[in-house]
């Protein structure tokens, strides 16, 4: 299990404070939302939002199990969950008309190819150095050691073709019962190869809100039943905006003369997810809209938030490394 993390704000502070301490079998603290400091995409908040989450996962050393389902802290990150979600929903295009079930596949991939987010992995591939490699590693670092994890949540939700379609991209994702197959395995591989402690939750600190916010919108949609179109949604686009990446890594890690330890994970996803992609796409996503048609728009919600927060987090890294800076709260050292 990670430690907590160090506070970035008020509520941070608050609420890994009060983690310390035995959880109460009644009350609880009083954490109220707007003690966030710096906004919904702000450091205290997403980190707040984060650490709630990761109770629900694998916790955190030295905090009671019991803190999990705590009330005041469900209340807590019940009211950080309305704003994100708010948030989100008011800075996305809105749909002109409501989705169409019987398209939605086609309309997901309309979606994915008219978006136009910024460049990373073509860096990546051409430019990025050996102590960008390690900082983007560190970035993909808060969801890859738990892949799959946030999006298994919608298995009880699901019912008929939908659930099928999502068992078979999930059976890949956990290395079809091989445990040295897992892909959060082979992200820990790629990760030591490169220098780095693979240990879970070991970057926490280093790590931004920017990065966070793009794995508690899994969070947020996976342990949320009524979201479950979203989560459905975003998992039918991440694995059809994974491959053509992917390739791009495994080409950049290859150019700097890494092995096959640091390639595994990059090229295990090109294929892997290349078979995915309809599958999710057109058997889990649309037949979930065919299923359940009010969840259409909640589908393309998902589809729409990934490509949304994914560009905001690129943007963020290209724009510190063209400054000459770390994309990372505090810098490596480097690996020169």
């Amino acid at each position: 299990m990670p430690e907590l993390p160090l506070p970035r704000g008020p509520l941070t502070e608050a609420l890994t404070e009060a983690l310390r301490d035995p959880a109460p079998s009644h009350g609880g603290p009083d954490l109220p939302a707007e003690l966030a400091d710096g906004g919904v995409f702000g450091e205290d908040f997403q980190l707040a939002l984060y650490v709630l989450y990761e109770l629900h996962y694998r916790g955190f050393a030295d905090v009671d199990e019991r803190w999990e389902w705590q009330p005041g802290l469900v209340a807590l990150r019940s009211a950080l969950d309305r704003d994100f979600e708010a948030t989100l929903r008011e800075g996305l295009p809105s749909a002109d008309s409501p989705a169409d079930p019987a398209r939605l596949g086609t309309t997901i991939m309309e979606l994915i190819e008219a978006d136009d987010g910024p460049p990373l992995s073509t860096h990546m591939e051409r430019r990025a150095d050996l102590d960008q490699f390690r900082e983007f590693l560190i970035h993909r670092s808060a969801y890859q050691l738990k892949e799959a994890d946030p999006h298994s949540w919608a298995l009880p939700r699901l019912d008929g073709p939908a659930k099928a379609a999502l068992v078979e991209v999930q059976a890949d994702e956990y290395g079809g019962g091989r445990a040295d197959r897992v892909h959060a395995t082979l992200f820990a591989k790629a990760m030591q190869a490169l220098g780095l402690d693979p240990d879970y939750g070991a970057y926490l600190d280093r790590i931004p809100a920017v990065t966070l916010a793009t794995v508690n919108v899994m969070s947020l949609f996976g342990l949320n039943r009524r979201l479950r179109g979203a989560i459905v949604g975003h998992l039918a686009a991440f694995e059809t905006t994974s491959p053509i990446p992917n390739g791009r890594y495994a080409k950049g890690l290859r150019r700097l003369g890494l092995g096959d330890d640091a390639l595994d994970f990059f090229d295990e996803h090109v294929e892997a997810d290349s078979v995915h992609e309809n599958i999710a796409v057109f058997d889990m996503a649309q037949g979930l809209a065919v299923s359940e048609q009010a969840l259409a728009d909640d589908i393309l919600f998902g589809v729409r938030a990934l490509l949304a927060l994914e560009a905001r987090w690129a943007g963020h890294v290209l724009e510190r490394w063209d400054g000459g800076a770390s994309s990372l709260l505090e810098p490596l050292a480097s690996a020169r």
